[in-house]
C-alpha cells in the first residue's frame, strides 16, 4: 500500500511538538527544508520517506511587515493584482538592491502589499509598496503632508513669468494649487518639490505654461531618496529609515 502524502505543517508539526500554527510559521518563515530545499508554503504535501528539517536559527515568532522601495521604469504599471500581489513582473529576488541589513527574501513579503504612493504609467522614480500600517499611515492618511521631489525633463519655451506660475499661481480642478518649489535645473529641466501630489498635476502645470513633459522622474518621497536603485530594482526599508 502506497504512503499518502500530507500537509507540511502537520508533518512539523508532529516533528517538532508544536501546534500547526507553530509549524506553518516555521514553514512560511523560510525555516524548512524539504529535501534539502527550502519550501515556503505550508500546504505543501510531502511524503513520509521525505526528509524534512527544521533548519537551525528557525523561528515560530511572526515575521514583521515589510516595506519596499521600487525604481519603478517608465512604461510599467504601479499597481497591484487582485489578490493584494505587486503586478510587476521586477518584483523578483535576482532585482534585490543587496545592501547591509537587508532581511531575507520570502514570497510572504509579497503578500497583501499596500500601494501607497502611486506614479503614471509613463513616470518613472520611487515607488513604495508596504505591509505596514506605520507606512500605510504616513504615506496614505497623512500624504497630504509629505512632500515629494521630481526631475521633469520638458521641451518648449515657457511663457513669460512661468516659474513664478509653477511655484504659485495655478489652478488644477478649479481649485488653487498650494505653493511649492519650482526651478531650473538647466535649460531643459525642472526640479518639483511638493506635496499633495496629485496624478495628472505636474503635467498640468507644465502646459499652463507653455512646457510639454519629455520625462518625469520621482527621486524621493519624504526623507527617502531613490538614491542607487536602477530602473527595475528594488530594495527593502531598513529599519532606522523614515519617511
Amino acid at each position: 500500500m502506497t504512503a499518502e502524502a500530507i500537509r507540511l505543517a502537520k508533518r512539523v508539526a508532529a516533528q517538532l511538538g508544536c501546534s500547526r500554527a507553530e509549524a506553518e510559521r516555521y514553514i512560511a518563515g523560510g525555516g524548512v527544508e524539504v529535501d534539502g530545499a527550502v519550501v515556503e508554503d505550508p500546504a505543501s504535501r510531502v511524503l513520509p520517506a521525505q526528509d524534512v528539517r527544521v533548519l537551525p536559527g528557525a523561528s515560530a515568532e511572526e515575521a514583521p511587515p515589510v516595506t519596499i522601495l521600487l525604481h519603478k521604469p517608465a512604461g510599467m504599471n504601479s499597481g497591484v493584482g487582485t489578490r493584494g500581489e505587486p503586478a510587476l513582473a521586477c518584483l523578483a529576488p535576482e532585482t534585490l538592491a543587496q545592501a547591509h541589513g537587508q532581511p531575507r527574501f520570502l514570497q510572504r513579503h509579497l503578500h497583501k502589499l499596500t500601494l501607497t504612493s502611486p506614479l503614471e504609467t509613463d513616470a518613472s522614480g520611487l515607488v513604495v509598496y508596504t505591509q505596514d500600517f506605520r507606512v500605510v499611515r504616513k504615506l496614505v492618511e497623512e500624504g497630504e503632508r509629505v512632500e515629494q521631489e521630481f526631475i521633469v525633463d520638458v521641451s518648449g519655451a515657457i511663457r513669460d513669468g512661468g516659474l513664478a506660475l509653477l511655484n504659485h499661481g495655478l489652478h488644477f480642478n478649479g481649485k488653487p494649487i498650494a505653493p511649492m518649489k519650482v526651478s531650473w535645473q538647466n535649460e531643459r529641466r525642472l526640479r518639483f518639490a511638493l506635496k499633495g501630489v496629485k496624478p495628472g498635476l505636474i503635467d498640468h502645470m507644465c502646459r499652463e505654461v507653455g512646457l510639454e513633459i519629455v520625462d518625469l522622474r520621482r527621486i524621493r518621497i519624504g526623507r527617502l531618496p531613490m538614491a542607487g536603485l536602477q530602473p527595475g530594482q528594488w530594495r527593502y526599508l531598513l529599519d532606522y529609515e523614515r519617511f
